[in-house]
């Protein structure tokens, strides 16, 4: 771990060994939260929290700078909580133990944070300097925003001062990201009938080894599902096999796509055939998927036998609702070449009593978009006899032609890259949009260093875009246009 601290920037690092040393999933970042405020009082900046938490600290100006606009740096404080299977981690009480590779720091088998811990760490890198050009500046640190952006969605209005901000959770060296897209979730509810269990045999089929990651930035990739792929294999299954459910499950965050799922068979007879009719599955699987899940496993474990099972109408129902419902890319934009436009991700699967929960991410970069999928969905469980309630709705943050920040990044960029930086729109939910609809007249740019599998317990981070970017932030703030 002493490694990490004395990676450059030094100060940037050592922030993110003490991120990671505190426990900061969604909903649970306040510990985080408390320490960094104590930091600033401490510093004796200012330091202010609004009615959802989110943190808002000044800094004044650099001798020189007073008569340039006023700037925002931008991060929020959670983290996604993801880890391997077989791993003993609880992230509300364990800390995140980052390790260097090679070039890339990543974690011990959980999700690494540094999406977007290392946006935090910068900010309160710059914050902490005494050698850094830069006008009057302000930090906000928004709360939850993995888990349906509850920060920016409630941030307070008239707080902010800055006339431009720099949101720090983009994830590629040598890209500057001016648009988004907007989301909304889905909590799809399905009924079931339970009975008592006259089975003999239940044997757990197991789906795992699949990659993961973002819902909105990997959507693309053709990586498997494993919630919908559990849907196919069960469907498949239900053509030669007559059983009923005891249990079935997956995935465990909504903005993560879904490494493992799982159900509980209760069947009559031998196993052996049906031990026999996964493997041809998983050898059908792993011959599709071969590119871009290597390591997919699908195979048949004993269980104990259950008290009771889901009853053959209502298995029925959830094997054909899991193999229809809509999941990956639905169009790409006409208007962003090579940017999905619309999408959802099916990210958790789970039985509440003898209610069947399914939860959906749906993305696009315009709001027709999320009204169709929304729309699809209402046809579906319209036909499933199941319900849908929507919420969390979210803008898109749409590109300004007129940016003055822009021009300025781009220059920075160049000069230190020694090429032109990507220009981009991201099919993924930055804060951008609902802080533009809190503040209409910021100039917005985001940027980042490289990050790879977020979402993930794969997530690493590479460690020169991590100078790249620090270069790039600190020559921004001392270039900020005039007042």
């Amino acid at each position: 771990m002493q490694q990490i601290k004395q990676l450059q920037p030094t100060l940037l690092w050592q922030w993110f060994q003490q991120i990671c040393d505190i426990p900061h999933p969604s909903y649970q970042e306040e510990q985080l939260a408390e320490h960094i405020v104590a930091w600033a009082k401490q510093q004796q900046l200012w330091v202010e929290r609004d009615q959802v938490g989110n943190i808002l600290i000044r800094k004044a100006a650099t001798a020189g700078m007073q008569n340039r606009k006023k700037v925002a740096l931008q991060a929020h404080l959670d983290m996604v909580p993801q880890k391997n299977e077989g791993t003993a981690h609880d992230f509300s009480t364990d800390p995140i133990k980052p390790y260097i590779d090679g070039e890339w720091v990543t974690a011990e088998n959980t999700t690494l944070g540094a999406d977007n811990g290392i946006g935090l760490a910068s900010a309160l890198a710059v914050l902490a300097s005494d050698d850094l050009a830069h006008p009057d500046l302000e930090v906000l640190l928004t709360m939850t925003e993995e888990s349906g952006m509850i920060g920016a969605n409630g941030l307070q209005p008239n707080w902010l001062q800055s006339e431009i901000l720099i949101n720090t959770d983009t994830e590629e060296n040598g890209q500057i990201y001016i648009g988004c897209a907007g989301g909304i979730d889905g909590d799809l509810r399905l009924d079931l009938e339970v009975e008592v269990n006259s089975l003999p045999q239940v044997a757990k089929l197991v789906l795992k080894g699949l990659k993961g990651g973002h819902s909105g930035a990997d959507i693309h990739t053709g990586r498997g599902n494993a919630i919908k792929l559990l849907g196919r294999v069960l469907a498949q299954l239900q053509a030669h096999f007559d059983f009923q459910l005891a249990d079935i499950g997956g995935g465990s965050v909504r903005n993560a796509i879904p490494r493992e799922a799982f159900a509980l068979l209760a069947f009559d007879g031998s196993d052996e055939k049906l031990q026999s009719a996964v493997a041809v599955l998983q050898n059908e699987l792993q011959a599709e998927l071969a590119f871009s899940e290597p390591t997919l496993e699908l195979k048949l474990e004993a269980a104990q036998p259950t008290a009771q099972v889901i009853n053959q109408i209502s298995t029925d129902r959830i094997i054909d609702l899991l193999n229809t419902l809509p999941n990956g890319v639905i169009r790409n934009s006409d208007v962003v070449p090579g940017v999905v436009e619309t999408s959802l991700s099916i990210g958790v699967l789970k039985l509440n009593g003898e209610q069947l929960q399914v939860v959906i991410l749906i993305r696009s970069l315009i709001e027709s978009g999320k009204h169709y999928v929304c729309s699809v969905l209402d046809s579906l469980v319209n036909l499933a006899g199941a319900e849908i309630e929507f919420s969390h709705d979210y803008p898109g943050w749409e590109p300004n032609p007129h940016s003055a920040m822009l021009p300025v990044t781009q220059r920075h960029y160049q000069q230190i890259l020694g090429e032109e930086p990507i220009i981009q729109v991201i099919h993924a939910g930055l804060e951008c949009g609902l802080i533009k609809k809190h503040y209409p007249n910021l100039d917005m740019v985001s940027i980042g260093p490289t990050i790879r599998g977020a979402h993930s317990p794969d997530e690493r981070v590479h460690i020169p875009a991590v100078q790249t970017y620090w270069t790039l932030l600190t020559a921004l703030l001392a270039d900020i246009p005039q007042a």
